[in-house]
């Protein structure tokens, strides 16, 4: 099996909760965060920490997602909602519970791309947040 490369169907993927859509797409997102970090040049660990906390925070996904709302597909559109509609139980310091929906929206689009094979895709939107 190969645990880095899914295709699962529509029907697989509405199965999973939003919840389970944004846990993957949080490690979906900070692998490309990281992945980017490393390939800028940052080179001390300590510098790749700072940069890839200020990009994966909550605030920081926030608005990256106000960024990309206008490019979304019909269909990503929504799966970003249902992510952003989700019940948390809690929101982290330093974020507004706005800023956390959004912030989970994101993760739960990024974890339904990764989960349907769409690795263009995430790059595209992952490029856009960026600004690259």
């Amino acid at each position: 099996m190969d645990f880095f490369t899914f295709d699962l169907n529509g029907t697989q993927l509405s199965n999973l909760s939003s919840l389970a859509l944004a846990h993957i797409g949080d490690a979906v997102y900070e692998l490309m965060a990281r992945s980017y970090l490393v390939s800028s040049g940052k080179e001390t660990n300590h510098s790749l920490h700072r940069a890839t906390v200020a990009l994966v925070a909550a605030p920081a996904q926030a608005a990256g997602a106000e960024r990309i709302l206008d490019a979304l597909t019909q269909e990503e559109r929504e799966v970003y909602k249902r992510g952003r509609n989700a019940k948390v139980h809690a929101v982290p310091r330093g974020a507004t519970l706005r800023e956390y929906h959004a912030a989970t929206a994101l993760e739960a689009l990024f974890g339904y791309l990764y989960l349907k094979g769409r690795r263009e895709r995430l790059n595209e939107l992952f490029a856009a947040i960026l600004g690259v």
